[in-house]
């Protein structure tokens, strides 16, 4: 008896490293707050980069190096302490389901019957094979998948790096999905894992969204088929929270030329949340010409 008692307690075990995340969790604010999450902060040890570093925290490489821009992503002094992008505003979408905001590079993740939100770094589609706004679902969940590139994409690979690609490339470290999928709806595009873990936190895909191994496989156990999926592309976000205070959080645009044209269609908003305090004006200004990412608070 002891015997079966200790075998359940090492599968239970088990079960929860496999299938736990090290996305960040986050616990629902109340209603008319949209803050989550708190600042943090690592301190540089030798041989630290900023990719390491943001895999180590799960965030996204694009978003630390916003975060940090007088740090050398490459050679971060050692001793020095860097702000990661832990604290954010959720975006203006229904809290169900998947959501994926582009411009900041995070797919939440809204569980039912939960007052959760799960915060996961994704890699989206580079410039010129953007990744789509669409309003879908999990249209199939696929374990091991084979990867069909479609015939522009090996005309591309033969074009650019002189690699031939079979219509069909098999699972295994060669196939840049990983070892989960999910479908959105019915399209070609696909929530995966990847082969390159450079590429989460950046636009380094075709189009797809990528996610960590850890993180894709927890999603998949977790996420239902059918679950909604909205994907919007939401640089500013703005909140007047229940203690008065006034935050924003400013992400680059996907498209330098897209800035002023986003910025100028969100001026009057951003000017009506801003009011006509001085120091808070400033503060904006000079978030729109070097977005952080990160959630700042405005004077009154």
């Amino acid at each position: 008896m002891e015997r079966l008692t200790f075998l359940k307690s090492i599968f239970i075990l088990c079960y929860i490293i496999i299938f736990t995340t090290d996305a960040a969790v986050y616990r629902l604010p109340d209603n008319g707050s949209r803050l989550i999450g708190e600042p943090k902060y690592h301190s540089v040890v030798r041989g630290d980069y900023f990719q390491q570093i943001a895999e180590y925290h799960n965030v996204g490489m694009l978003a630390l190096i916003a975060a940090n821009p007088s740090v050398d992503p490459f050679l971060p002094q050692v001793g020095s302490k860097l702000i990661l992008p832990s604290q954010m505003l959720l975006p203006y979408a229904e809290r169900k389901g998947i959501v994926i905001n582009l411009a900041e590079l995070r797919l939440y993740y809204y569980p039912p019957n939960e007052n959760l939100v799960y915060v996961f770094p994704i890699g989206i589609g580079k410039q010129g094979l953007s990744t789509p706004k669409v309003v879908s679902y999990i249209g199939e969940k696929r374990k091991d998948p084979i990867w069909y590139p479609p015939k522009e994409m090996r005309e591309r690979y033969l074009k650019e790096k002189g690699i031939t690609l079979g219509e069909a490339v098999p699972a295994g470290p060669d196939n840049p999905l990983g070892k989960y999928a999910l479908r959105i709806g019915t399209s070609q595009y696909l929530l995966h894992g990847t082969n390159q873990r450079l590429g989460i936190g950046l636009r380094a895909s075709s189009g797809c969204i990528r996610m960590y191994a850890q993180d894709i496989e927890w999603l998949y156990h977790n996420a239902r088929k059918n679950t909604s999926i909205r994907i919007i592309d939401q640089p500013i976000k703005m909140s007047y929270e229940l203690s008065g205070q006034k935050l924003i959080e400013v992400h680059e645009p996907l498209a330098e030329s897209d800035k002023a044209k986003l910025f100028n269609s969100e001026m009057a908003s951003i000017k009506k949340f801003v009011g006509e305090n001085e120091i808070s004006k400033a503060h904006v200004k000079k978030l729109m010409t070097r977005p952080s990412g990160l959630v700042t608070k405005l004077e009154r």
